[in-house]
């Protein structure tokens, strides 16, 4: 049975990561001509596009991918609720594990971006693949606070550690 449950919740967690990886990209205003960014887009538009018909965009916010996440979030909780034979645990439990699901998708999916964008930054500086324009598009932001309290040593920039660092110890305030 367990190793249904591990089953089930990874297929799940994966499709958390692909919603959330297209809300990201679009807030990060990533280049959807990328052939990743594409993939991204058609592995999610089943469940987005019906969404998108009865919900407008917030701003600059599309509405459908935060709600999207939020669906995909839920329902990876309450199946995994069901098979561990948690049953019904009240709602705020229920919200709550859903709140942490998307925060630790969240801090790992960051977490592995930074060290891909590092160890792509160290082995091919200056290069270019489809891979390293989202990754740039993507943690350019969170890293630019890190560079202005620590700047590089000796051209060696120290921004990727220190966001590792900071995320690993939210995921352990986190207990996930």
């Amino acid at each position: 049975m367990s190793a249904l449950i591990y089953i089930i919740e990874t297929l799940l967690s994966l499709a958390l990561f692909v919603v959330l990886a297209r809300l990201l990209l679009q807030l990060s205003r990533a280049d959807f001509r990328n052939p990743l960014c594409q993939a991204i887009v058609r592995l999610t538009n089943p469940l987005i596009l019906p969404l998108r018909r009865v919900l407008p965009p917030i701003g600059k916010v599309d509405s459908a991918s935060v709600v999207a996440v939020i669906l995909v979030a839920a329902l990876e909780v309450a199946v995994v609720f069901g098979l561990e034979g948690m049953g019904w645990v009240g709602l705020w439990v229920w919200l709550h594990a859903v709140a942490l699901e998307i925060v630790r998708t969240l801090l790992w999916t960051y977490f592995y971006a930074i060290i891909l964008y590092a160890l792509l930054s160290l082995v091919a500086p200056g290069g270019y693949s489809p891979l390293q324009s989202i990754l740039a598009s993507l943690c350019e932001p969170a890293l630019r606070p890190f560079r202005r309290l620590i700047p590089a040593i000796a051209g060696i920039d120290l921004s990727p550690l220190w966001a590792c660092i900071l995320i690993q110890a939210l995921l352990i305030l986190l207990h996930v």
